[in-house]
């Protein structure tokens, strides 16, 4: 196993020199939090991590979740987890201090799961759903739920969980069949089965609360009609004690990665006599259940950012110790053989992970800075992170995922046929990651919000600011002789973005949506390796700028050269992809939209 899963080096590179976090200081709610005291945050998480999550990666895959008799049993670690994470404050870090939480900036709360992910991702699902789940109740809850839950869930006692799912709906949320009817006592009946339910259950926890999206009888058709309800797998009762509430396991899912971390199927109310206490307003629930999903999908990148991180170390240090043949200039075969890192092929496949790894955490932290705007500012400005932050959500979720996978893909080839083999962990890292496309809104369905509804939030305001975003940091890389070629090429990528954005609008305009949305996912490609090329050229311009303004130590100033020769690879390897993605949407061609007759044969 490798020594090595993130790099802290790189972390606080982001953090300070590129995304300059120390600027929240500046606002009353962040004002705890100065260069110093984030590093020593930093380096705890770290801590964490070595401690409790990466020690036990191979054996949370190797002896996974299991199911016998109705006992869901997962690996003892993960009660450690959840007991040490709650008992220091750790699951309700970035929650505000009135509720128990640190206050932590988005930024710096979100390595958590960063770190977490990197050292063993079938562990970091059980607090950070619990983190989410608890924020639901924090933001629309009454006072009474409130008292109940949430002391107990960020303190790790009581695992959360998000139950949208069901069998026959899938995604497609309007159609949810779950039904909740009213009880004297001001809760409701919940009846339905939700499918598909991390963290869903588990042996040793004290309970689970289920924030559960369901009918309320009479309710609107559709979307419209849906609400939110905390549903305990056990209900507290007036003296203190817990009750069975309704809710049974019906089993689990054996899945192709995350062994380790439990996905379940739930029965709720078949003995009706399943309670759950409405949230906030009726028919409001998935309104406020995006607040949890869209949080979820930076943490999905996140993790993702997390699994290329871990498997870039592990086949960089394969590389650089495996010994095999010579350089291709050298004939003579007296001579040793060389580390494979020094051929070409497999420098390609380094480079292509560390761009698409360090670009990857360099857009989260870009939306969480915009989160953490969003929540100190006030007027036009809070609006404006706000919007930024919707438009890059559907990308920061996908990104990290999708060419995150072909990024794994590339590690576990650095090892060849040992990389297909368990005695490393490159491919365990290909099954754990592939999950990371589907949840929280498949790609599909977030391309299709990013083309459809984030480009056209406000007219387009979303849009129009994050042009301005990159046409900043473009001028800054103008002022620099040796980023003004990848400056223009970013310039150039983005008038091709807007030039194939124009060509889309104008077939909807024609009122033939299906046909203006049929490539959705082709044209969050084409944006997400522009938003990562912007993020390369900002960390570009941070490393010219130490590299210019301070003497360096050795290995500083290589941090630094990686950092310039990276930016390098990825526009001339990653981002020429754009052109051959606008092409083919504005080739005219009908080729996935269903005609007269069905051809798929």
């Amino acid at each position: 196993m490798a020594a090595e899963y993130v790099s802290l080096r790189n972390i606080k590179f982001l953090l300070h020199d590129v995304h300059g976090v120390s600027d929240l200081a500046q606002f009353p709610y962040y004002s705890e939090y100065d260069d110093e005291s984030i590093d020593m945050i930093v380096d705890t998480i770290k801590e964490l991590a070595d401690t409790y999550f990466f020690p036990y990666l191979e054996e949370c895959d190797r002896h996974g979740v299991t199911y016998e008799n109705g006992t869901v049993k997962v690996h003892p670690q993960v009660l450690q987890v959840m007991k040490n994470l709650g008992e220091n404050g750790w699951i309700g870090a970035a929650y505000s201090a009135d509720v128990g939480g640190m206050q932590l900036p988005h930024m710096v709360a979100i390595l958590l799961e960063y770190m977490f992910a990197a050292a063993n991702n079938n562990l970091n699902g059980y607090p950070g759903l619990t983190a989410g789940a608890a924020g639901l109740v924090i933001s629309f809850a009454s006072d009474e739920l409130k008292k109940t839950y949430v002391e107990k869930m960020l303190s790790g006692r009581w695992q959360g969980t998000m139950a949208l799912t069901e069998p026959h709906a899938g995604s497609s949320l309007s159609d949810i069949t779950t039904t909740a009817s009213p009880n004297d006592d001001g809760s409701y009946q919940i009846k339905g089965t939700k499918t598909f339910i991390s963290s869903g259950d588990y042996e040793g926890i004290e309970n689970v609360v289920h924030l559960t999206l369901a009918k309320i009888e009479g309710a609107p058709a559709g979307v419209k009609g849906i609400s939110l309800f905390v549903v305990p797998k056990k209900r507290p009762t007036a003296n203190g004690k817990l009750e069975p509430n309704g809710v049974v396991t019906a089993g689990i899912f054996h899945k192709l990665g995350q062994k380790g971390y439990v996905t379940t199927q739930l029965s709720m109310g078949d003995d009706d006599d399943c309670r759950g206490w409405l949230v906030g307003k009726p028919h409001y629930g998935l309104a406020y259940m995006f607040q949890m999903m869209n949080a979820s999908r930076i943490s999905v990148g996140c993790n993702a950012a997390g699994i290329v991180s871990a498997a870039y170390h592990a086949s960089l240090e394969y590389a650089r110790d495996r010994i095999q043949g010579r350089r291709l200039n050298n004939k003579d075969l007296t001579v040793p053989q060389t580390e494979i890192i020094n051929h070409p092929d497999i420098r390609r496949m380094l480079f292509m992970q560390k761009s698409i790894s360090e670009g990857a955490l360099s857009l989260v932290l870009q939306c969480t800075r915009y989160e953490d705007l969003h929540h100190v500012t006030d007027g036009e400005e809070k609006e404006n992170n706000w919007l930024l932050l919707e438009l890059l959500t559907p990308l920061v979720k996908t990104f990290p995922a999708d060419v995150g996978m072909q990024a794994v893909s590339n590690g576990l080839q650095v090892l060849g046929g040992s990389g297909f083999c368990d005695d490393y962990p490159l491919e365990q890292y290909y099954r754990d990651i592939r999950i990371m496309s589907i949840y929280e809104g498949t790609t599909g369905i977030q391309s299709l919000d990013l083309l459809g509804r984030k480009m056209q939030i406000k007219e387009g305001k979303a849009f129009k600011l994050f042009l301005g975003e990159v046409q900043k940091t473009i001028g800054e890389a103008m002022a620099i002789a040796d980023l003004q070629k990848h400056a223009e090429q970013l310039k150039s990528a983005v008038e091709k973005l807007v030039g194939v954005a124009k060509h889309l609008g104008k077939i909807a305009a024609t009122g033939d949506i299906e046909l203006s949305l049929a490539d959705a996912t082709l044209y969050q490609q084409m944006f997400s390796l522009v938003a990562v090329a912007w993020q390369w050229l900002k960390q570009g311009i941070a490393a010219h700028g130490a590299l210019k303004h301070q003497s360096k130590a050795e290995d500083d100033l290589k941090f630094y050269q990686s950092k310039i020769q990276t930016l390098h690879y990825y526009y001339v390897y990653e981002l020429p992809e754009i052109d051959r993605l606008a092409q083919t949407m504005t080739s005219g061609e009908r080729l996935t939209v269903q005609g007269d007759m069905d051809l798929l044969v």
